[in-house]
């Protein structure tokens, strides 16, 4: 065999023993004989990023419940409730983007328990108010202390002889109480503490969902990430229950004789005890940051998922660069009153958890989760819309939402507080201290009822005599009332139940979507970018919606406002009565107008994920191709060396042998 057959021999064994393209595995997976870290580490990351979830959901849903409380207790309007409200949106958003780019380099869940530490000082601060301000005082009407004495609430003009200071309050002490009036701007504690909130919530959930979906196998992340959900969505419940308890107590138990206090929750001026429900959430939080800092930095990742940037569905969806993905080295009361805001809530949370479900069972692709994403807001808008034919009438308020007569609604143009009926008493228009008459009907004060005399105190105060109420016809003929609202049977507990069962269909529609659009989401950006990824989205959340929605329809609530109190000083206070038609229709639309926002963005994406599918899927048969004409080349060069290997042959060979 001469030299030139030696060196295609040679050549040959060289390519058969390391296939070209071939890969060494030494390096993607452990050996066998490797014990990897305990599996139940990621599991107890599960559960403490679900309590976690669940606490400081129940600080949210406690803060929901608390809004109308804390507008009392300070006299602000709804607008600067809804900036207090957003106060936590803009915490978060001031940190958003350096914790969850920089965060996902670092120890991730130690960075969640510090944040779940500053979650828990801010909602304690949010409490502190209650402890530095004087004790709540409502507007009442105040007669001699323990007498039964005949006092009219009406003054007369200034011929009459009845003890006007009794009523009357002197000028100095008017200034007085405006100087104290100035310990109601401690709401801005509330907003500090709730800015803290979203300083402290800003690591959980980009961090902690992007170490949950890294660490777990790609069949069960959708399910891990619809238990934290689904977990989220039951603290409100707890957080409702607690401030619908908290509510029946009044602001200054503890502090105050509750003896002397003449109103009840019922009451339009009353203030529960908002401030200790969030004694309570702040101490869970606090408790909620114990396990991550017992949580090691990286977990060992699945060995399904150990190719899943090259391997799996989104590599149709992603942009290749050419590049291969390598694991940087920092990133390792009653049922109807409970009901309230609260019977929709576990839908939701059935919603979420079958979503997960669905997506782990069926193994739905990305496009498939889109349709089921936008599926399901299609349907619960529909069912929404329904709740437009759902409500409740007005209150019938003597000078507000009915004539004095009690004959016909009043209109915008026609709403006057004076009459007639009250013309000679010298009454406050700015006062609330509403009394329900024989009649039926809502006064606004026993002034404007137009009541000569009184009887009794505190509770069961009756106001005799008053001219407005014998205006308008009552049953017994009677021209007397008594403290607080009239409680008017209009059918509304029956479209109530109208209205839960609808809207517990509704939620749970909508909520099915939730995890297959949360997936949608960390399947189309690049693993290394994912905590990042995530920490824009909840950026953006944060701008578009957390913090302008609740301005804007505060706002737009205020609109509807047929009374307002005022404080003190003068100045306007909160609302006291809302028109309940308005409020419906600028409240349910102005969410289906951001829900058909939606449904349209939700299409444009699925649009794009279907032209972005058949682009790959056009370039991988193009790649195939490729690659079948190398795979026939690479054969047809290997049968040719085959050839080279033979003897040389030459004419008459055999015969010169």
């Amino acid at each position: 065999m001469d030299t030139s057959s030696k060196e295609n021999i040679q050549l040959f064994s060289k390519n058969s023993m390391q296939p070209v393209g071939r890969l060494s595995f030494k390096t993607e997976y452990p050996s066998p004989k490797e014990k990897p870290p305990c599996c139940g580490q990621l599991k107890v990351f599960l559960g403490a990023l679900s309590f976690v979830y669940f606490a400081k959901a129940l600080a949210e849903g406690y803060l929901k419940s608390t809004i109308t409380q804390i507008e009392r207790r300070f006299d602000i309007p709804s607008s600067l409730v809804g900036i207090i409200d957003g106060s936590f949106e803009i915490g978060n958003l001031l940190v958003i983007a350096f914790v969850s780019y920089f965060g996902a380099k670092l120890h991730r869940p130690k960075i969640i328990g510090a944040g779940c530490l500053i979650m828990g000082v801010g909602t304690l601060l949010i409490a502190m108010p209650q402890f530095f301000m004087e004790h709540y005082k409502y507007e009442r009407y105040s007669p001699v202390s323990n007498s039964t004495l005949s006092i009219s609430p009406c003054l007369l003009d200034s011929n009459n002889s009845l003890p006007i200071p009794v009523v009357e309050k002197s000028q100095s002490k008017i200034n007085n109480e405006c100087q104290i009036d100035a310990s109601s701007s401690m709401w801005v504690y509330v907003f500090l503490g709730n800015l803290l909130r979203g300083f402290g919530e800003t690591p959980i959930q980009p961090l902690g969902i992007a170490y949950l979906d890294d660490f777990a196998s790609q069949d069960n992340a959708a399910f891990y990430i619809g238990c934290v959900q689904t977990v989220a969505i039951i603290g409100p419940i707890f957080g409702f229950l607690l401030g619908s308890l908290c509510a029946k107590l009044y602001v200054d138990i503890g502090f105050v004789n509750l003896d002397h206090i003449t109103i009840t929750p019922k009451d339009p001026q009353w203030v529960g005890a908002w401030w200790l429900g969030y004694l309570i959430a702040g101490s869970i939080t606090l408790l909620a940051a114990v396990p991550f800092w017992c949580l090691p930095r990286t977990l060992p990742r699945p060995r399904s998922r150990e190719d899943s940037s090259s391997s799996s569905e989104k590599s149709k969806f992603i942009m290749d660069d050419h590049t291969d993905y390598q694991t940087p080295p920092g990133e390792k009361a009653k049922i109807m009153e409970m009901a309230r805001g609260l019977i929709n809530i576990p839908a939701v949370a059935l919603g979420i958890f079958s979503g997960g479900i669905v997506m782990k069972k069926f193994r739905i692709s990305i496009r498939g989760a889109a349709k089921l994403y936008l599926g399901s807001s299609v349907l619960g808008y529909l069912l929404f819309l329904s709740l437009f034919a759902l409500g409740c009438e007005n209150s019938d308020v003597a000078g507000l939402t009915i004539s004095y007569q009690g004959t016909k609604p009043v209109s915008y143009h026609e709403r006057a507080l004076f009459s007639d009926c009250n013309s000679r008493c010298k009454c406050s228009e700015t006062k609330w201290e509403p009394i329900c008459g024989e009649n039926g009907i809502t006064y606004a004060s026993a002034c404007l009822a137009g009541c000569q005399t009184t009887t009794g105190s505190g509770k069961t105060t009756i106001f005799n005599n008053c001219t407005c109420v014998g205006l308008a016809a009552s049953k017994s003929g009677n021209s007397t009332g008594m403290v607080g609202r009239c409680q008017k049977d209009n059918g509304c507990a029956k479209m109530f139940l109208y209205f839960l069962v609808i809207a517990v269909i509704t939620s749970y529609t909508l909520s099915v979507g939730g995890i297959p659009g949360y997936i949608l989401l960390l399947r189309c950006i690049k693993p290394q970018l994912k905590s990042f990824a995530l920490g824009i989205y909840t950026l953006a959340v944060r701008v578009l919606a957390g913090i302008p929605s609740p301005i804007y329809f505060g706002v737009l609530i205020d609109t509807s406002c047929l009374k307002w109190g005022f404080k003190r000083c003068g100045s306007k206070g909160s609302c006291r009565l809302y028109d309940s038609n308005a409020f419906r229709h600028i409240y349910l639309g102005l969410t289906m107008m951001l829900g058909i926002m939606s449904i349209f963005l939700t299409t444009a994406v699925l649009f794009t994920l279907k032209k972005n599918y058949v682009s790959k899927h056009r370039s991988f048969r193009t790649k195939r191709e490729r690659t079948m004409v190398s795979t026939r080349i690479r054969k047809e060069h290997c049968t040719t060396s085959d050839h080279l290997l033979q003897p040389n042959y030459w004419p008459g060979k055999e015969t010169q042998l």
